[in-house]
């Protein structure tokens, strides 16, 4: 099997090589079993290396710290010194050889140049990456120049890497100004050579601190607030030094406020403008000159019905302390997700990854990792976006998700609910969803439409019309009509309602796919190493031979279109032909309608599960099977069975269970546990979209 590498490496300080690298790793961990992390210059101290301690918490990169690292500035400053560097170059190889040995991809991430211009003439990770053969990616700063620098900057560095005997891969121009970035492309395209550039604007949140990273410069001590809020990013300072009508004033969004500790009335005054819906939310209060606050102010915060604004307290006066907060310079961290979604984001609008991944030759590879898994759902979503509906905007899960969503432009949303109270909730969470439709069903009119039309269509059932009407009244139901009149493409609900609030609108409003004689559902099982598909886990208590059947074939489709080869296996308490009883003879049953169904579709039943999965069980089990010991789909004979099965699974192994995923139905509808994560929400949302995709093309 081919193993590729890609050097990246800034050719000035502040030119964001951690975006890029970032941007990277996801994009080769979507398409890469094993990828490993280089870098061949780090600084003296571990405590000052902030690149490989992220990539190896956030990515879980399965490698350890020292096999990451090459030499420290020092030891390369003074092998070239020593003209000892042949041998430097050798222990560098040996180092990626490895790595190339034991992983599918090496992403290696240079230093920046600037820190050695006084030291060499040349630039060290050029002369690295032409040591180790592997393509080049320069990171270029814009911050601050305009569209003639930039385009003679890209010129020179290219020259160089050409120069040098290294092949250059593609050009990221970071921190461009937005407004110049199209006359940049323009001069790029006049361009003799064909060289791949991308041009990243500067994001401003990027690359301002969090409240958690200033509190960390000033060993600040927490006197209120919890982890999440530490998020926060601080794109301002104020010194509240003024009465509380005039500070009320000049206080601004996302602004941390420093105060004297005794300041009880700006304290408070602080907390009343965060709950108040037309009044900034700040950052964070920063409690100065180490005085201790009074206990009954502390409580009577504790006690409003929003978590409180965050308050550090720190020993410095309130001058000194805002002057240190103001020298402090942005980091990403692991911790901060909504700056590391920022970065995806970017990343993914600004980078054809496409044509990226056309610059290396990458490896055939069968394995499908979670990460990967997740990676191609997002994708896939993102290639024909459509529109999804999420009822429940009460629930801060949800809230949550549909930030994500729209940040790296997965889907288009509608929220259901009032808009006030929605974009007030999301200020106080810090989520930006702008690009949502945010509708209220008590506004418009569409509530006596939808009861009209649900009347028409459950009338013969005995519906009568206020029966409808008190129908439109719950969001499920209201969000289920907007699907049924084509508003939206799919709808997923569930963080705060049963299954059957879910799918008894669906039922009865949506209904099954043509020859589909029952909705069913599947959870993707993500194991270390390949994706299996468990139906039907959470719908069907005991369903027929002939509803066994639909669903097995169901969920081959269903798999198909997640790019899962179906080689499907109805599982009993025996294997072919050596058991009986009346549930062996249901799957035994099942099996046959299934096959004569869809000749096309590879099944096979009655089966146990280890001779479905395990090649050694299946050569004694059913030695001609071409299921046996290859299955991908396994579907239960009931609800009882599947649910343990995929709950076990999912503890034992430590496999992500994505689903519930409904299916045969008309239009896209899903079901959410109450119990779910944000992640689970992104990751049904995506599904949902790629299900409407296809539906599309039916």
């Amino acid at each position: 099997m081919p193993h590729a590498s890609i050097y990246i490496a800034s050719t000035e300080a502040q030119s964001g090589a951690l975006v890029i690298a970032i941007g990277f790793m996801e994009m080769l961990k979507g398409r890469y079993t094993n990828v490993a992390y280089f870098r061949p210059v780090v600084p003296e101290k571990k405590e000052d290396e902030t690149h490989i301690s992220f990539m190896l918490e956030h990515f879980g990169l399965k490698i350890s710290y020292d096999a990451c690292v090459g030499f420290t500035e020092p030891e390369i400053v003074q092998a070239f010194a020593d003209n000892k560097e042949e041998s430097l170059m050798e222990v560098l190889i040996d180092k990626v050889n490895w790595l190339q040995q034991n992983y599918d991809f090496v992403l290696i991430d240079g230093y920046p140049r600037n820190r050695f211009a006084s030291t060499f003439d040349f630039d060290i990770n050029l002369r690295i990456a032409k040591n180790l053969g592997t393509l080049f990616c320069p990171v270029l700063n814009a911050k601050g120049k305009n569209s003639e620098d930039i385009i003679n900057e890209i010129q020179i560095v290219s020259e160089t890497i050409s120069a040098e005997g290294c092949r250059e891969l593609a050009a990221f121009v970071n921190r461009c100004h937005p407004d110049m970035i199209e006359a940049v492309r323009q001069d790029i395209n006049r361009l003799e050579d064909n060289q791949q550039v991308y041009l990243l604007p500067e994001v401003k949140e990027i690359d301002t601190p969090t409240l958690r990273q200033i509190a960390q410069v000033l060993n600040a001590k927490t006197v209120l607030g919890d982890e999440e809020q530490f998020n926060h990013l601080v794109t301002g300072t104020k010194i509240a030094a003024m009465g509380v009508a005039n500070y009320l004033t000049r206080i601004k969004e996302n602004h941390l406020i420093v105060v004297p500790s005794d300041r009880n009335d700006i304290i408070i005054a602080s907390h009343l403008s965060y709950a108040a819906k037309n009044h900034p939310n700040i950052a964070g209060i920063i409690l100065s000159g180490g005085i201790q606050t009074d206990t009954c102010i502390i409580e009577l915060i504790k006690d409003f019905p929003e978590a409180p604004i965050p308050m550090l307290s720190v020993q410095s006066d309130s001058y000194e302390t805002a002057i240190a907060v103001e020298q402090i310079q942005a980091r990403i961290t692991p911790e901060e997700t909504q700056k590391i979604i920022q970065v995806k984001a970017l990343f993914d609008t600004h980078v054809d990854k496409e044509k990226i991944v056309e610059g290396f030759k990458a490896c055939r590879n069968d394995i499908v990792t979670p990460m990967m898994f997740e990676y191609r759902l997002f994708e896939q979503a993102r290639s024909e976006k459509k529109t999804i509906l999420l009822p429940e905007s009460e629930d801060e899960r949800i809230l949550k998700a549909a930030s994500i969503l729209l940040q790296r432009d997965i889907v288009d949303l509608i929220l259901l609910g009032e808009e006030e109270e929605i974009k007030h909730r999301c200020a106080q969470l810090r989520l930006d969803i702008a690009k949502a439709k945010i509708i209220d069903p008590a506004q418009g009119g569409l509530s006596e439409k939808f009861a009209q039309q649900f009347y028409e269509l459950r009338r013969t059932k005995g519906l009568t019309l206020p029966a409808a009407r008190d129908a439109m009244s719950h969001r499920n139901y209201f969000a289920t009509m907007m699907l049924y009149n084509h508003m939206a493409d799919g709808l997923v609900s569930g963080a705060s309602h049963t299954t059957a609030d879910t799918v008894r609108p669906a039922l009865q409003i949506i209904k099954t796919t043509p020859g589909i004689s029952i909705v069913s559902s599947i959870f993707f099982m993500l194991l270390d190493t390949k994706v299996l598909v468990y139906g039907d886990c959470a719908v069907n208590l005991d369903p027929t031979a002939e509803e066994l059947a639909h669903i097995a074939i169901s969920s081959a489709d269903t798999a198909s279109r997640f790019g899962i080869e179906p080689r499907v296996a109805l599982l009993s308490y025996s294997t072919g032909d050596s058991g009986s009883g009346p549930d062996v003879e249901k799957v035994r049953k099942a099996t046959r309608l299934a096959q004569k169904l869809r000749p096309d579709l590879l099944i096979e039943g009655p089966i146990q599960y280890d001779a479905a999965i395990d090649m050694n069980v299946a050569r004694k089990k059913l030695p001609d099977s071409k299921v046996a010991g290859h299955a991908t789909v396994f579907v239960f004979p009931d609800l009882n069975t599947g649910n343990n099965t995929y709950k076990a699974v999912q503890r034992s192994t430590g496999a992500t269970a994505i689903g519930p995923v409904l299916q045969g139905l008309k239009l896209p509808v899903n079901d959410l546990s109450r119990g779910c994560l944000v992640d689970d929400i992104v990751n049904t949302v995506a599904i949902t979209a790629i299900q409407a995709q296809y539906r599309d093309k039916a």
